[in-house]
């Protein structure tokens, strides 16, 4: 172990660095000088993460004791974030077992600390009458405890940030039903915690001195119910207030069901989340902030947290796909590693087509989309389009462009904002017609490294609608019937017109940008 000036620097051990909290927690360690290992069961996961080549990742499991052992050579401090949360029947034998060899081969090795993240248990209510999500969370807390090895157990309610599985469920009940009849535990009192703050916990304890060794309930400055939060989300997400009508009716079993087929977390993990709610999760005590002083701005309210959750999309950032950001700027933006249901709605139409053309004359096909040459598929669509956005207020199809040949960044064209532009290789619109959501449109000429594909360059297309509320929804899903016709013809008419530039014959004439409209 060397020092540096902010102190120590520890040997970190990451287990779950493929899960949510995990895979954040990692750059944290990171930023403040930390060597950090990776024990992951499918170490190709990590592969494309921005921190991948900064870390050691080993190959293991939880439960094998061997690739335990191997794993926590040398460690100061391990980080136990795993859990057999949605595994189905014998999860918390599974995670008893895998604490018990964790514990043991952490005190073997000599590690220094043992971090744990569980779960907010409710005052009062004894261990056999919880769920048995949270049951297993509070035993395996104990057991890490008596390992004999210092361990600081820390236990949160509801995560708040993008990916959060309960978080994700609080999004998608929020944002598709603007009425809905829900279980009575829409009544309950939560302390929830915004994901910086949970981060700032388990990275500020890896330094706790050696003789702690207790849990700690670490939560946000607001104590809400769930009907307050799902409300409170509506007001910042923009959505009108939400009429909930809690029943009694609605057993742990059927509200997940429920849950699943509103949203889509899956069964699997609803009903724990669920079965969860039943009792009141608000923290005991406050101890935290004695080893782990909360700087200005923190805790984080639940406002914020939401927020900061919602930052990506509300600031019309698109990544490449919302589970799938390449370089993410805050613990609240979305992972490779997040599951396909997180990070909320982002409906895509894609095309893709192989072009014989070269790179350039695809180029200033893309790049002369709009005004005077159309959009190269079905004109009365988008004349209609144009015209019923003027009748409510939009701005229609009357801006044109700006330049008949050339786009930089800001330029209107028609109804869409040029929002990024690599020249060459990538035009992205942002749609300013009027819609029950944000939308997008990406144009990429790219050189075609597929076999037999030499010469040629392709095309590929995206169209991205995030959906606000349940009319975001119906107006996608009344719109896909005619995707092909609109967005099919589109790629097949730029592929076309493209391919009569690049021909010989048409070299000397400028009209390789005149638009084809037959779909």
């Amino acid at each position: 172990m060397s020092t540096d000036d902010s102190g120590p620097v520890l040997r970190c051990l990451v287990t779950g660095a493929t899960g949510y909290i995990g895979g954040r927690l990692v750059p944290v360690l990171l930023a403040e000088g930390h060597r950090v290992r990776c024990l992951a069961r499918s170490p190709g996961k990590l592969r494309d993460l921005p921190w991948a080549g900064d870390v050691e990742v080993v190959r293991g499991d939880v439960t094998d004791a061997a690739s335990v052992a191997d794993a926590l050579r040398d460690i100061d401090v391990a980080y136990y974030l795993v859990h057999a949360l949605g595994t189905g029947r014998g999860f918390e034998e599974t995670d008893r077992a895998a604490a018990r060899v964790f514990g043991e081969q952490a005190r073997a090795a000599g590690v220094r600390r043992v971090v744990y993240l569980g779960g907010l248990t409710p005052a009062g209510v004894p261990e056999r009458e919880l769920s048995p999500h949270l049951r297993s969370r509070a035993e395996v807390g104990r057991v890490l405890l008596e390992s004999g090895v210092p361990t600081t157990v820390l236990r949160a309610a509801v995560v708040i940030g993008s990916g959060s599985a309960s978080f994700e469920m609080l999004r998608h009940l929020t944002e598709r039903l603007p009425v809905m009849v829900t279980p009575s535990w829409v009544r309950t009192r939560i302390q929830p915690v915004a994901v910086r703050d949970v981060l700032r916990a388990l990275a500020g304890s890896a330094r706790m001195p050696g003789e702690v060794n207790r849990a700690f309930d670490i939560g946000g400055p607001d104590i809400l119910t769930y009907r307050d939060m799902m409300n409170r989300y509506a007001s910042i997400a923009g959505l009108p207030r939400r009429v909930i009508i809690p029943v009694p009716v609605l057993t742990p079993n059927l509200s997940s069901l429920w849950v699943g087929l509103v949203t889509p977390v899956p069964p699997g993990i609803a009903r724990p989340l669920t079965e969860s709610l039943r009792h009141e999760v608000v923290c005991h005590e406050h101890d935290i902030e004695r080893y782990v002083p909360a700087p200005s701005g923190h805790p984080v309210g639940f406002d914020e947290a939401v927020r900061l959750a919602l930052r990506r999309v509300q600031d019309a950032e698109v990544a490449t796909r919302w589970s799938s950001a390449s370089v993410p700027g805050a613990p609240s933006d979305p992972l490779p590693t997040d599951p396909d249901w997180a990070g909320g709605s982002l409906y895509t139409d894609r095309r893709e087509l192989a072009v014989d053309a070269s790179r350039d004359a695809l180029w200033r096909v893309i790049e002369g989309i709009g005004g005077d040459n159309g959009w190269y598929s079905f004109p009365l669509a988008w004349a209609v389009r144009g015209w019923l956005d003027r009748m409510v207020g939009g701005v229609g199809l009357r801006r044109g462009r700006r330049d008949a040949t050339r786009l930089r960044v800001g330029d209107s064209l028609d109804f869409w904002r040029v929002e990024d532009i690599e020249p060459g290789r990538l035009l992205r619109l942002r749609a300013e017609m009027r819609l029950p959501g944000l939308a997008w449109l990406e144009m990429y000429a790219e050189t075609d490294d597929t076999p037999g594909g030499a010469g040629r360059t392709r095309y590929r297309q995206r169209a991205l609608f995030h959906p606000h509320g349940l009319l975001g929804h119906l107006y996608w899903w009344s719109v896909v019937p005619f995707h092909g016709v609109v967005f099919g013809g589109m790629a097949r008419n730029i592929a076309k017109a493209a391919a009569r530039a690049s021909a010989p014959t048409s070299s000397s004439s400028s009209s390789s940008s005149s638009p084809e409209h037959t779909p």
